[in-house]
């Protein structure tokens, strides 16, 4: 808000309607979910089985969530236009329209964090069916909030917003507008723990859905808001947030109707769309969903096209944003609604317990071919592994269509690298490793050791950097620029200090699996996902400093890098030891309520799975001796070479100069003599 208020008049003059606009929006989704969850609360109270919590929870609790999402979105969206959208000035402070969206962003990130407080006392009112009037004062029910699984995630929820609106209050510079924008996101993660997709059958692909969902959806309707209110104070670079947003919301609405479908098909029959309030809902989305994707298309066609033959002309642009926004507003009100409305019967009554507790069946106990052959699509680390592959083949045809040459070594070992990721997370490998230790650790290898050498060995930061368009000089910085910004940040050059690449590569096994929170996070599908991910992204680390190819921000020996790896093979290793072991079972109330009849003898699928993790560390100290050893081979060629073009050009003038400093030594030495 201060920029706002520091601005020319013009800009004041144009902050009321960009306010008016945004809270129009967040009434408008508030109203829709309030109006159409009050039409299924007959339903739901007899679903539940709870007396009715009374008309402030009733009606409050869906106009505060849905008035709270749009609020988040506005945030996402603000940084994404600040971050991405339009250009800093050169010096890397945000321009003022940036600033304007950066303070538009803080704004809503405060209001979000407002109504995940207000959140919680209704959701223990709402799951408890006592009206807020009762004797619980705030504080009691702030911690009551941990019985309640929706009312603790609404809790985290706030104290991430919370984080973001604090952190975003001092920025100024350019740098900071990225961290922001994923902080953003992240503080919609808890919702995807919320509702009906958290639960049930099939509950791994319905909150990976969920997930994609979320974030697509908030980019969109975030950038559209942003982009509106950009458009509709005059900002500088219009028709360049136009036309990158354009891209972006292309891609998003492809992810949301991909992820929308996958998600209902888990939850719905085809016959339950037509004869349940459930199903109409989801009817009444999906056509949302239709009619902003045609919007979309005329909004390229028309208002984008307008602004890239005349920056000025925005008026087709702001019309077009008006009508997408009022219908994004209904859909987050038709979502919230959606999700207290009691879905139809399950498409399976009875679940297993492996249904209930992992999301699905299990054929027997795990053989070469189940392993190898059994498939479970993972929707996260599956859809990137497939993605990886896809835009490092199309780097490597945009090089090769210049005529630059890629070496087909590097090709191999990136596609064998996401094969690998694929392997680990989809297969029979996947599907198996929630359910026992030995083939949870199977997996861990394979993401911390094997898939990260692979994929650092394809040198993708090299690849992008050369495949990548440049900017040009005084020109807006572009998707190479960024990639250069984030590689010689303060971050980068934080991670890639060796010491800090090894601890967390190394304290991730102490951390994880002896301080008592595998145990917690064992029956947890978003924890599963969070361990997936650490150990991608701390294996990737660790060897991008030990033998990347690509560059880093601090040039490190090759004697440091050996000292590396040889630093963390006892320490690797003497894991793999206390593992076998350890006479407590991790993690064994999780295990022991899968009742697997093939799997009775835990502390011993636990000895071996660390018998895995102390076997698993030769291959890949193999695998980095051999590409320490080339590198090093090559970089004394490449000294060599360069001494030798040296003495061409200088003809041996440093030889000459050494040979002859010594003859100036013997004859000194002779006239003492």
């Amino acid at each position: 808000m201060a920029a706002e208020t520091s601005a020319a008049p013009v800009g004041a003059a144009r902050r009321a309607p960009v306010w008016a606009v945004l809270y129009g929006v967040a009434v408008l989704a508030g109203v829709t979910a309030a109006a159409l969850a009050a039409l299924s609360l007959a339903d739901a109270l007899t679903a539940t089985g709870l007396p009715d919590p009374g008309p402030v929870t009733t009606y409050g609790l869906p106009f505060v969530r849905a008035a709270g999402e749009i609020a988040a979105v506005t945030a996402t969206g603000g940084l994404l236009l600040a971050a991405f959208l339009v250009p800093p000035q050169q010096n890397q402070v945000l321009d003022a329209g940036g600033y304007r969206s950066l303070r538009m962003a803080t704004a809503a990130s405060g209001i979000w964090a407002v109504c995940a407080v207000l959140m919680v006392p209704l959701t223990v009112s709402d799951v408890s069916g006592q009206p807020l009037s009762s004797r619980l004062s705030f504080a009691d029910i702030w911690a009551v909030a941990d019985l309640i699984d929706i009312a603790g995630a609404w809790r985290w929820t706030a104290l991430l917003a919370v984080l973001v609106t604090v952190l975003s209050i001092p920025v100024l510079r350019w740098s900071w507008t990225p961290v922001l924008f994923a902080g953003s996101l992240v503080t919609l993660l808890p919702l995807v723990l919320t509702g009906h997709s958290s639960s049930g059958g099939a509950h791994d692909i319905a909150t990976n859905s969920l997930l994609f969902h979320l974030i697509a959806g908030a980019i969109w309707a975030g950038g559209l808001l942003a982009l509106l209110a950009h458009a509709l104070r005059g900002g500088e670079h219009a028709a360049l947030a136009a036309r990158r947003f354009s891209a972006v919301a292309l891609w998003c609405f492809g992810a949301m109707a991909i992820s929308g479908l996958i998600n209902a098909l888990v939850r719905v029959r085809l016959s339950d769309l037509l004869t349940t309030t459930y199903g109409a809902l989801v009817l009444a989305k999906a056509a949302a969903l239709i009619a902003l994707g045609v919007l979309g298309w005329q909004q390229r066609r028309r208002g984008v096209a307008a602004l890239q033959a005349d920056p000025e002309a925005r008026g087709a642009l702001i019309r077009l944003a008006l009508v997408e926004a009022v219908i994004f507003g209904l859909t987050f009100g038709i979502a919230v609604a959606l999700g207290r409305t009691p879905p139809p019967a399950p498409l399976n009554p009875n679940l297993s317990i492996l249904e209930v507790e992992i999301g699905y069946d299990l054929a027997g106990p795990p053989t070469l071919a189940r392993l190898l052959f059994d498939w479970r699509f993972d929707l996260v680390f599956g859809t990137a592994a497939i993605v990886f592959a896809v835009l490092y083949l199309a780097g490597v045809r945009r090089l090769r269509r210049r005529g630059d040459a890629w070496p087909p070594g590097r090709v191999v070992a990136w596609l064998l690298g996401c094969l690998v990721l694929l392997l680990a997370t989809s297969s029979g490998f996947g599907r198996y490793m929630p359910a026992m230790f030995s083939i949870h650790m199977i997996a861990h290898m394979m993401l911390s050791m094997l898939a990260p050498i692979l994929l650092v060995l394809g040198a993708p930061v090299t690849l992008a950097l050369r495949a990548l368009p440049t900017a040009g000089r005084n020109a807006p910085p572009g998707p190479r620029e960024w990639l250069l910004a984030a590689l010689h940040s303060r971050y980068s050059r934080f991670v890639t200090n060796p010491f800090v690449a090894t601890a967390l590569f190394v304290v991730g096994f102490y951390g994880l699996y002896f301080s008592g929170l595998f145990d917690a996070a064992a029956g947890s599908h978003a924890a599963h996902v969070a361990m997936n991910l650490h150990f991608l992204l701390s294996g990737y680390l660790f060897y991008w400093v030990v033998i990347g190819i690509d560059p880093t921000p601090r040039p490190i020996p090759h004697l440091v890098k050996l000292g590396m790896v040889f630093a963390s093979l006892p320490l690797h290793a003497f894991f793999g030891v206390v593992l076998m072991g350890t006479q407590s079972v991790l993690a064994e109330s999780f295990y022991c309520s899968l009742q697997l009849p093939w799997n009775t003898d835990l502390l011993a699928d636990q000895r071996v799975g660390g018998g895995i993790a102390w076997a698993a560390g030769e291959v890949p100290l193999v695998v980095v001796l051999i590409a320490l050893f080339v590198q090093w081979r090559r970089s004394d060629d490449r000294t060599a070479k360069r001494l030798d073009r040296a003495a061409d050009r200088d003809d041996d003038a440093d030889l000459a100069a050494y040979n002859n400093m010594l003859a100036e030594l013997a004859r000194r030495e002779r006239e003492r003599g």
